[in-house]
């Protein structure tokens, strides 16, 4: 394949776009560290299931294609492709940690916001509107300043846990 390298990332003209193809070369200690890891912990660990692919696809040693990756350890082609390209994005430890994307934490609504949500479900409705909506609390619990921001989805599931609907 002919291309231009690049940090282990070769960039291939292919009809009119540029794909991307992560190789994945690995020191001797980090083949024995995954050689490692897969002694020592449970088949079924997603860490391990990373150590077999990434010890699959490295230039130095298997040199396996995706598609037997893919066969050999039920993965999909995509999958495959991101943990080549956290390997060389990111390095060794970052492909084989599992990888948690940042600001995803859960935001908790203290007991306080839903009592104030209770309280607006049996209070009446703004005139104009025959029952209270998902939308409608949303945007008054913000407007109130009991939150910054809350999503009609989060009042569902807040209603929900203590039993109540919109109905009356």
């Amino acid at each position: 394949m002919t291309g231009i390298w690049d940090r282990g990332v070769i960039f291939a003209a292919k009809s009119r776009r540029m794909a991307k193809k992560y190789r994945v070369t690995l020191s001797e200690a980090e083949q024995e560290s995954l050689a490692g890891l897969i002694r020592n912990r449970s088949s079924k660990a997603p860490a391990v299931k990373r150590a077999y692919i990434l010890l699959a696809a490295d230039e130095n040693g298997h040199k396996w294609t995706d598609e037997k990756i893919k066969k050999t350890y039920h993965s999909s082609i995509r999958a495959i492709e991101r943990l080549r390209e956290r390997f060389v994005e990111d390095g060794f430890e970052a492909a084989l940690n599992d990888k948690r994307q940042k600001g995803s934490g859960k935001v908790k609504f203290d007991g306080r916001v839903e009592a104030q949500l209770i309280a607006l479900r049996c209070s009446d409705p703004p005139s104009g509107y025959n029952k209270w909506t998902l939308e409608l609390l949303a945007d008054r619990l913000v407007s109130l300043n009991y939150v910054q921001s809350i999503s009609r989805e989060k009042v569902r599931t807040m209603l929900k846990k203590m039993n109540s609907s919109l109905g009356r």
